[in-house]
C-alpha cells in the first residue's frame, strides 16, 4: 500500500483506497464537457486591472493627438477622401495636407459606433466588442511557414493558410481568425485575395478578417462573401468578415488606394479595422508615449473619415504601433516596449470609449523556443490586462511577422488559456471567503483539501489546465517515455487536421471552386 508525504517529509497515513476514488471522481469530472458560461475563461471576459498611463497620461496623449490634427493633419488623400472629409468639415491647405478641428473631431467620436458585435458564421462565436472585453486571435502577412523539427522556413501557401484556420476553428482559447500569412504560391494578385478570403472561411466559423491588395479585386471578393452568406441581405444581416484596412501610411500619410478600398468596404456593409501601424524609432516617434499620440492622431482621422463616409459605421480602432531595435532599426515585436505600447493604446481605447485593437503576442525568435514563450505570454498578458478589445497577432507569428508557425498555435491556445485566466482575475464572494471548507477540514476533518465537496465544485470552474503542457513529475515523465512539449504539440496538430474539413456547404463550395480558381483542397 502507497503512503504519503506530508509538506515535510514525513510519512503519513496509508490512503490508496481513498486517493484512488477521489482521483476517479476528479478525472470523471475533468472529462465531462462543461457548459460556456461556466467554463474557467471564455471570450469576452472584461480586463483593464493593469494601466500603465495614469488618467493624467491619457488626458496629455489625447491633447496632443488634436494638436497633432490641427497642426500637422495627413497627407496623400485620394480625391474622393478630399472630398468626404472637407465637406465634413476638415480643412485641406495649400500643402495638400488635411488638417482636423477640434470640433470636427469631437463630433465625429460622438457619433462613431460603440458597443459592436463582429459576427461569425456560427453565432456562438460571436464577439461582442464593449468596455474592456478581451478577446484573441490571429493576424499578420507571413511571408514563411516555420518547421519547427527541420528548422527550415519555406514560402507559405493557401493550403497553409486554410489549415490554420481550421487549426483555430478547434482551438478553444483563439477566438478568431484574420489572415496569418500570405498565399506565395498564388502569383496572381486578385486570386490570392479570392484565396485568402476563401481558405479563412472554408477553415473556420469563428469570425475572419482579411485584407484586399487593391480597390478593383473588392467587388468579386463580395459577391463570394454572397455566396457563402446565402445572398446580399444575409450578408448585411450579420457580416462575419471585417477588413484590415491600413488606411495610413506612418508618419501622417494617408494610404491612398486603402482608403479607396476602406470607401468601398463601409458602404458594403463591412466592418473595419483602422490600422495605424507606425514603427518607434523609424516610422513613428522614438518615446513610447509620443509613439502613441502619432498612432491616436491618426486613427482619430481614421474615426473622422469612416464616419463621414457612413455615420456610425462599426470601425475598431486600432492603434497598432509596433517597437524597433535601436541598435539595428529592426522590428522587435517580442520586447517589454512592445507590450507596453499595446497596453497604453488599450487605455486610449477605453478613454474614447471605442472598441480598440492592436498587436500581442509577436515572437522575434525564431521558432516556438523559450524566447517565443516569455515573448508571447509577456505581450499577450500585459495586452489582456489592459482590457484590449481585439488582441491580434496573439499566436504562431514568429521571426518579428515574417514566419508562421501551425505548431505555435496549437502552443498558444494552451498560452492563451493561461493568459486569459489573469484576465478574468480572483473571484472574491461569499461563498469563496466562506470558512466552512477550512472548520470541515481542519476540526477533526482530514487535514486536506483534496476530494472535498468545495474542490471538486471549483476544479473545473476556478482552474484551467493545459492541454500540451507538461505537468507531470520528474519520475512520471521518465516512466511516460520523456515527452517533449513540441511532439505533444505536433501531434495535437496532426489529429485536429485528420478531423476537421471545410465549414462550407458542399454544394457552396463546388460553385465556388467552378467559379474561381482556389489553390488549396
Amino acid at each position: 500500500m502507497t503512503d504519503i508525504l506530508d509538506t515535510t517529509g514525513e510519512t503519513c497515513e496509508p490512503a490508496r483506497a481513498r486517493r484512488a476514488g477521489g482521483r476517479q471522481a476528479r478525472v470523471a469530472l475533468r472529462a465531462a464537457p462543461l457548459a460556456d458560461d461556466v467554463k474557467p475563461v471564455r471570450p469576452g471576459l472584461p480586463g483593464g486591472q493593469y494601466r500603465p498611463l495614469t488618467d493624467a497620461n491619457v488626458q496629455q496623449i489625447h491633447a496632443a493627438a488634436l494638436d497633432a490634427l490641427e497642426e500637422i493633419g495627413l497627407s496623400q488623400a485620394p480625391p474622393s477622401g478630399v472630398k468626404l472629409l472637407t465637406e465634413a468639415g476638415a480643412i485641406q491647405g495649400d500643402d495638400g495636407r488635411i488638417r482636423f478641428p477640434r470640433a470636427l473631431v469631437e463630433d465625429m467620436l460622438a457619433i462613431a459606433a460603440r458597443n459592436i458585435t463582429l459576427h461569425a458564421r456560427d453565432p456562438k462565436h460571436d464577439l461582442h466588442l464593449t468596455g474592456t472585453n478581451v478577446h484573441y486571435g490571429t493576424a499578420g502577412a507571413a511571408v514563411h511557414i516555420v518547421d519547427p523539427v527541420t528548422l527550415d522556413y519555406r514560402e507559405s501557401t493557401a493550403q497553409d493558410l486554410y489549415d490554420a484556420a481550421r487549426l483555430v476553428d478547434n482551438l478553444d482559447n483563439i477566438h478568431f481568425y484574420q489572415r496569418t500569412m500570405v498565399c506565395r504560391d498564388v502569383t496572381d494578385n486578385k486570386e490570392m485575395d479570392l484565396n485568402t478570403l476563401y481558405g479563412s472561411l472554408a477553415g473556420t466559423a469563428k469570425h475572419v478578417g482579411t485584407s484586399f491588395s487593391d480597390p478593383s479585386h473588392v467587388a468579386d471578393c463580395f459577391d463570394m462573401l454572397y455566396t457563402v452568406a446565402g445572398g446580399e441581405e444575409k450578408w448585411l444581416e450579420r457580416p462575419f468578415v471585417s477588413n484590415s484596412n491600413c488606411f495610413v501610411v506612418p508618419p501622417m500619410k494617408f494610404a491612398e488606394e486603402s482608403c479607396i478600398t476602406m470607401e468601398d468596404c463601409i458602404r458594403r456593409g463591412m466592418p473595419m479595422l483602422l490600422l495605424s501601424a507606425g514603427q518607434a524609432g523609424a516610422t513613428a516617434p522614438a518615446p513610447i508615449a509620443l509613439t502613441i499620440v502619432q498612432a491616436v492622431a491618426e486613427c482619430l482621422a481614421g474615426v473622422v473619415y469612416v464616419n463621414a463616409i457612413k455615420p456610425g459605421a462599426p470601425a475598431i480602432f486600432g492603434t497598432w504601433p509596433f517597437v524597433s531595435d535601436l541598435r539595428t532599426g529592426a522590428m522587435s515585436g517580442g520586447s517589454a516596449e512592445q507590450a507596453l505600447l499595446t497596453a497604453g493604446c488599450a487605455q486610449m481605447h477605453r478613454f474614447y470609449d471605442l472598441p480598440g485593437g492592436a498587436a500581442s503576442g509577436i515572437s522575434d525568435s525564431k521558432l516556438p523556443d523559450m524566447q517565443a514563450g516569455w515573448e508571447q505570454g509577456i505581450t499577450n498578458a500585459l495586452a489582456g490586462l489592459a482590457g484590449l478589445n481585439m488582441c491580434y497577432e496573439a499566436v504562431g507569428m514568429h521571426a518579428s511577422l515574417l514566419g508562421f508557425c501551425l505548431e505555435s498555435l496549437v502552443l498558444g491556445d494552451d498560452l492563451l488559456g493561461q493568459t486569459m485566466r489573469l484576465v478574468r482575475g480572483i473571484d472574491v464572494t461569499p461563498d469563496s471567503t466562506s470558512l466552512d471548507a477550512m472548520k470541515q477540514v481542519c476540526l477533526g476533518g482530514p487535514g486536506h483539501y483534496l476530494g472535498s465537496d468545495q474542490t471538486l465544485k471549483l476544479m473545473q470552474t476556478e482552474y484551467i489546465y493545459p492541454n500540451v503542457g507538461n505537468r507531470m513529475s520528474p519520475k512520471e515523465w521518465n516512466e511516460a517515455g520523456k515527452p517533449l512539449l513540441l511532439d505533444t504539440a505536433i501531434a495535437r496538430k496532426n489529429a485536429i487536421l485528420a478531423k476537421a474539413g471545410s465549414r462550407i456547404d458542399p454544394e457552396i463550395d463546388a460553385m465556388i471552386r467552378k467559379r474561381y480558381n482556389i489553390y488549396f483542397k
